[in-house]
Formats: structure tokens, C-alpha cells, sequence
């Protein structure tokens, strides 16, 4: 990776986990949907980037997300599902041979594997942010609820920070 695209990722990180911190943290409606949009980092991360520091850079993101939340481990284990589903999916939908483009973004996969790719890995994220946060199958209903809303809404800001930043690449 050259310097350019590590500056770029770097101040992304920084801005989404200020963004997420100072307004999105209390942002929630009636307790049920609240977005997490610091995933659109991890989810944006280069195709270059080995996985060992792919998976390095979740766990420092959900480190410093649990500081900033005061949870023990919860959005480190989220993190780190989420780049797993990541690594899984690209492994699986993307043949790395005669791959040219520099990152996961919609301008550079379109928009059917795009979202996709931000559906499975927001649903994985927020199904195990929510369950080990509530840590008990007495309410179930009201967490699987709390995850399908939650990761409606934080897919809806994610789609709608790529379509601001669209950059629809010349083919």
C-alpha cells in the first residue's frame, strides 16, 4: 500500500470514530435502532491489506469503541466478526488474480455487491454486538428486533455516506 491510501484510511478511522462517539452514541430511537456507522471503516478497508492486520485493526477499532462505551469486549467481538464475515466474503465473491481495484467501495463494486457485502457483514456485526450486550435468551425477541433495526438504519447511513462519496469508476 502506498503512504496516500494509509493517510486516507487513517483519517477516515479518526472521523468515523468521532462521528460515532460524539453524535451517534445517544442518537437512538425509543431504545430499538441505533446506528454504528464506524463499521463503514472496516468495511472499506483495501483489498491489499493482509488479513492478520485487517484483523489487528478491528480489534484496536473495537478497543477503543468499548473505551468510549464503557462495554467490556463487545464491540471488539463485533469488530472482529465483522471482519471475519469480510474476509470470507471477498475470499468468495472476489478472484484476487486479476483484481485491480484498491478497495470494497459501491463506485468500485456497484451497487448489487456493495450491498450485499454491507448487509451480511452489518447483520453479523449487530447480531453479536446485540447479544452479548444483552447476554440472556429471556429476551430474545427483543434483541433479535433491536438487531434487525439497528442494522437497517446503520445500512441506510452506510449506503447513504457511498452514495454522497459515489464515485462511479470509468469502465
Amino acid at each position: 500500500m502506498n503512504s496516500r491510501i494509509i493517510l486516507i484510511n487513517i483519517v477516515r478511522w479518526f472521523l468515523l470514530i468521532s462521528i460515532q462517539v460524539l453524535f451517534l452514541r445517544n442518537m437512538s430511537f425509543y431504545n430499538l435502532a441505533t446506528p454504528f456507522t464506524y463499521i463503514l471503516f472496516l468495511l472499506l478497508l483495501p483489498f491489499s491489506t493482509p488479513n492478520i492486520l485487517v484483523y489487528l485493526i478491528a480489534f484496536g477499532t473495537g478497543i477503543t469503541l468499548d473505551a468510549f462505551y464503557d462495554t467490556i469486549g463487545v464491540h471488539t467481538a463485533a469488530c472482529v466478526t465483522l471482519v471475519f464475515v469480510r474476509i470470507l466474503f471477498i475470499s468468495v465473491t472476489v478472484s484476487r488474480d486479476n483484481f485491480d481495484e484498491p478497495e470494497p467501495s459501491l463506485g468500485n463494486m456497484g451497487f448489487r455487491w456493495f450491498s450485499l457485502y454491507a448487509l451480511l457483514c452489518t447483520f453479523a456485526h449487530h447480531i453479536v454486538l446485540f447479544f452479548l450486550e444483552a447476554f440472556k435468551l429471556t429476551e430474545l425477541s427483543y434483541t433479535l428486533l433491536r438487531c434487525l433495526l439497528s442494522g437497517i438504519f446503520t445500512l441506510f447511513t452506510v449506503l447513504l455516506v457511498e452514495f454522497i462519496f459515489y464515485n462511479r469508476k470509468m469502465r
